[in-house]
């Protein structure tokens, strides 16, 4: 019982521990990452332009509309020719399982390389930083003027990049809200201030957002904030690929004297270059930490030094712990976590791909009146009542007509005029069928009812239902 209590009393204490030192990276705590040219950081831009698709992604167009548009009020959401509706709304589920998934995937081969290089809050801040950087000079001369008394200059050069950051926090909330409405409207409305409470809402939370997150937190969102640095150790395993430290090889560290290293040290110098790049202030050198976002500019860092004093590249290197430590490697095809991610990913894949190859232009639902189930008319034939129900999935007003195909001698009424759907509408239309008696064999027949497009015929989708009478 006293084992019990003292355990949770530690967990206790290593909470109010780690609650103790947590901070919010302000000015006075700041991370100056120093920016070095490499391989990873080319990579780094390279992903991160990306994200400018986001800023002019809304302006395309496609046939005389927003080529993507996200309309919440209608509920219709347009991908150039595809219109999907609150109906496929299932194949929206499986999109966001097929990215979820797809981010365990990659998490278990190479680790945060999402964070690294595809990440909003990653790419926002290095453009912030950039900003920084081009405004008030390099790690030092930040320092410097950080802790500088305010004065005219430090005022001018603060003022400066703050204007710039809140243009880019304005922008990025604009663009946010260009995917759920007509982007030049909005650009419209914002100008004459005649914008809706949402639209201002959006720009207003955005623009905060960014400018806090982007320009202050930086890398504190990815220690305290974002869920995801708290879940990716248990998608990690020894075989999975991340930034790591050649320690075999790196140890004993020593500085460089008169240009060699002292007998029996490590290739490591101890310069730590590799910390002074990293943007989250993270020391790779003490291993696998939570803070490491799989960036590789520690990977830059160090290779420069190394091709410097003549040492072989790949003291840091993306490397699994079991090839450091010189165990054999494990094939990927032989790892059971990532065939699993694979294997869902693959399942939610197909069914993307058949829900859009399957989508069609139009949807047919019958639904048969059941009281009475059926009527006897007086020449001895027997009626059934149905309710069509047709979706136009069309961005335009549509003709369609109702036919109906089951026993023989088959008639069907209140189905001779085409009928005008709107737009991703539905439409509920009542037709009556009508058999003579003599021709039935059995209670329940077979009944297809075919619902086309007179503009284009084989635009057409049909439903089985039944036909009823008497025993």
């Amino acid at each position: 019982m006293n084992d019990t209590s003292d355990a949770k009393q530690k967990i206790a204490d290593d909470l109010y521990e780690e609650a103790g030192t947590w901070h919010v990276n302000i000015e006075a705590g700041a991370v100056f990452p120093r920016r070095m040219p490499g391989k990873f950081r080319t990579i780094k831009w390279l992903t991160h332009a990306v994200w400018l698709f986001f800023f002019f992604g809304p302006y395309m167009r496609w046939n005389g509309r927003q080529a993507i548009l996200l309309d919440i009020p209608d509920r219709q959401f347009h991908f150039f020719e595809l219109t999907i509706l609150p109906q496929d709304v299932w194949m929206l589920s499986l999109t966001l399982l097929f990215f979820a998934i797809l981010l365990a995937v990659v998490t278990s081969i190479a680790g945060r390389v999402f964070c690294g290089y595809f990440c909003f809050q990653t790419a926002w801040t290095d453009v912030f930083m950039l900003i920084e950087e081009k405004v008030e000079g390099n790690p030092s001369q930040r320092r410097k003027l950080r802790d500088a008394p305010l004065d005219f200059r430090k005022l001018r050069l603060k003022g400066t990049k703050y204007a710039i950051w809140l243009v880019i926090s304005m922008l990025t909330g604009v663009s946010f809200a260009a995917w759920f409405t007509d982007a030049y409207e909005l650009w419209g409305s914002y100008f004459t201030l005649s914008a809706g409470p949402v639209a201002w809402a959006v720009l207003g939370l955005f623009t905060v957002g960014t400018f806090v997150l982007a320009g202050f937190m930086r890398e504190q969102v990815c220690f305290w904030l974002c869920p995801y640095a708290r879940i990716q150790g248990v998608m990690y395993d020894r075989e999975t690929i991340l930034p790591t430290y050649d320690y075999k090889r790196g140890e004993p560290r020593g500085k460089l004297k008169k240009g060699e290293t002292e007998p029996g040290n490590g290739d490591c110098i101890d310069c730590n270059l590799c910390v002074a790049v990293c943007p989250t202030g993270v020391d790779i050198r003490g291993g696998q930490q939570e803070g490491c976002i799989t960036c590789g500019l520690c990977i830059d860092a160090c290779d420069s030094v190394m091709d410097k004093i003549n040492k072989p590249l790949g003291l840091i290197r993306y490397a699994s712990l079991d090839e450091i430590d010189g165990k054999p490697v494990i094939k990927l095809y032989k790892r059971p976590r990532p065939l699993v991610y694979i294997g869902i990913l693959l399942v939610a894949l197909s069914g993307i791909i058949y829900g859009v190859t399957h989508l069609g232009t139009l949807e047919l639902k019958v639904i048969h009146e059941r009281a009475p189930l059926f009527v006897q008319l007086s020449d001895g034939s027997i009626q059934n009542r149905y309710d069509i129900k047709i979706l136009n999935k069309q961005d335009k007003v549509i003709q369609v007509k109702i036919e109906a195909e089951g026993p023989d001698g088959l008639q069907i009424s209140d189905a001779e005029k085409a009928l005008s759907i709107n737009p991703g509408k539905l439409l509920s239309h009542i037709v009556y069928v009508k058999v003579p008696r003599t021709n039935l064999d059995n209670s329940r027949m077979p009944l297809y009812f075919r619902v086309y497009n007179t503009e284009n015929p084989e635009d057409s989708v049909e439903y089985k239902s039944a036909f009823f009478s008497a025993r």
